[in-house]
């Protein structure tokens, strides 16, 4: 059987009749499948490090975990000695459409990084539907994907398409709220996703009638309610959003403020309306920080999955122009936004540092504290927003994860297992078993050490098809 180091070799019909040979002398009755990665240590959540193991896939799925040594007959191999095989990762939030240029180039780029599974947390329907077709298709090498459509906003809609991307619909009244839903969900969405301008007898409505339909809840904390409130009613909320509202002294001040400034009697445009409110409260409500507030917001959210995005929400603590590997990356990208970033990256090396990093650093601190709390934490990018590059700025995620706090080991979970846990797929994702979906990264050096090795990508196994280095680098520009 020829074996690769990941370059491709198939194993030949001449080479299959000899080993069937010698294993029936032998007694010994291979393993066999699609594809094997011999004598390669094992990396999940579920079973911590296993070394010197043979996984065999066949048909899209992990047909057998083994010992090095078991024989093997499958068309495929990949000798893994030395290397380090973990779970496919997810990117827990991505927005396919929001910048066209990117939209074509995300699947290869996401696998390009080890990245198997994406959650599109929201955009315009059709564009989106499109989008999602794609990568769907028979036949198409790409990451599997869940999906939104739009934001589901308030009576003004921050994403309304008027200076910003069309992201968002309005629901100014539950009768609209739930027509808005049966919609979406005729449209076959994946999960539904509320927004910051929401009220809350809106809110109550959206997800009365996403637990009818079976339906899994992201958002943001809407501005006119209070993060302990909505954290128990959804599964997962981003960016830690406005959390840091209720995490104040006096929260219900905060609040009553909020509402009377929601009436927007000026008028406003949606965003400006929700970027006021953000100005007047965010930092303001960091440096009011009431621990005793704070514990009982955290103890509210211990079923809900947190997406802090701390690589955006803390961009000036650690932006990406400053890495060793920022100037390879550039070239991957779509010619046009190479161009863009690349100026950009020049400007930012030759000015002041980044802005204010009082969020940043408040993030941070936030994460370590939900941690400590036990909140389920999910690793996710805003990808391609604030120069998240699709694949590569889901490393930089779990790099920061780790930095708040938590060890290599959970920032793999948080990149494997508790995005399955949102559509309760942990059953057949986020683990090296037998039965498990066949999406797999195989690593040169060992992420438990430094969660940087992520980065060193050798070959991929998506929906059960290896993608070898020289396969992965095929699919960026």
């Amino acid at each position: 059987m020829t074996q690769r180091t990941p370059s491709r070799a198939r194993t030949s019909a001449a080479a299959i009749l000899l080993l069937a040979t010698f294993f029936a002398a032998s007694g010994e009755r291979p393993v066999t499948g699609d594809l094997a990665v011999v004598n390669v240590t094992l990396i999940d959540v579920a079973n911590g490090v296993r070394p010197a193991q043979t996984v065999v896939v066949d048909g899209g799925r992990i047909s057998a975990v083994l010992p090095a040594d078991a024989a093997t007959e499958t068309t495929e191999t990949v000798d893994g000695t030395g290397r380090y095989l973990i779970p496919g990762l997810w990117d827990f939030h991505v927005h396919l459409t929001y910048d066209a240029r990117f939209t074509d180039a995300m699947a290869g780029l996401f696998l390009n990084h080890g990245i198997t599974s994406i959650r599109d947390t929201g955009g315009p329907l059709e564009p989106v539907l499109e989008a999602v077709a794609a990568l769907r298709a028979d036949g198409v090498t790409a990451p599997r994907v869940w999906y939104a459509g739009p934001l589901l906003d308030g009576e003004y809609v921050v994403y309304d398409g008027d200076g910003r991307p069309p992201l968002g619909i309005g629901n100014p009244d539950p009768e609209t709220a739930r027509a808005n839903v049966a919609r979406l969900a005729d449209a076959g969405v994946d999960f539904l996703k509320i927004y910051e301008m929401v009220r809350p007898e809106v809110f109550e409505v959206l997800v009365e009638e996403a637990e009818a339909r079976g339906l899994p809840m992201d958002g943001h904390v809407p501005l006119s309610m209070r993060a302990r409130d909505v954290g128990p009613r959804v599964q997962s909320l981003e960016h830690l959003r406005n959390i840091e509202m209720d995490c104040a002294a006096s929260p219900e001040a905060l609040l009553a403020e909020r509402r009377n400034r929601l009436a927007n009697r000026q008028g406003m445009s949606g965003g400006d309306l929700r970027s006021s409110l953000h100005s007047l409260q965010r930092i303001p409500a960091v440096e009011a920080y009431d621990e005793q507030e704070c514990g009982a917001v955290i103890a509210s959210m211990t079923s809900t999955i947190q997406v802090p995005t701390l690589r955006l929400n803390a961009l000036g603590l650690q932006p990406p122009f400053g890495r060793a590997d920022w100037d390879a990356l550039l070239p991957k990208l779509p010619a046009d936004v190479e161009e863009e970033w690349r100026a950009a990256t020049e400007a930012s090396r030759q000015s002041a540092p980044m802005r204010d990093t009082t969020f940043g650093a408040w993030s941070l601190r936030l994460v370590r504290l939900m941690h400590e709390g036990g909140v389920p934490i999910a690793a996710g990018t805003d990808t391609p927003i604030g120069f998240a590059a699709p694949g590569y700025s889901l490393h930089s995620e779990m790099e920061m994860l780790v930095r708040a706090g938590l060890t290599p080991m959970e920032a793999l979970e948080a990149a494997t297992v508790h995005p399955a846990a949102f559509f309760g797929l942990t059953g057949e994702m986020g683990r090296i078993e037998v039965g498990y979906l066949a999406d797999l990264v195989l690593l040169g050096a060992d992420p438990l050490a430094d969660i940087a090795n992520v980065r060193r990508v050798q070959a991929v196994v998506t929906r059960g098809e290896l993608l070898d280095a020289e396969e992965l680098a095929a699919l960026v520009r």
